[in-house]
């Protein structure tokens, strides 16, 4: 799967805050995001990610 730092994702499962969206602060071997809603940071492995992603959003580029 292709994540670059800066997107934001979509998961399956909310964050108990309730929010599902995360941006993506860190990739490699673990991904560290932030919760878009509460603002919490979390260290998860590439492979529970992964799993979990629902969709990725790309930031716009302007031309």
């Amino acid at each position: 799967m292709d994540v670059q730092v800066g997107d934001t994702i979509l998961t399956k499962k909310n964050h108990p805050c309730g929010a599902n969206t995360f941006a993506v602060l860190r990739v490699g071997m673990d991904f560290r995001i932030r919760c878009t809603g509460c603002g919490r940071e979390i260290f998860l492995p590439r492979a529970k990610i992964e799993k979990n992603i629902k969709k990725v959003l790309r930031p716009v580029k302007d031309a």
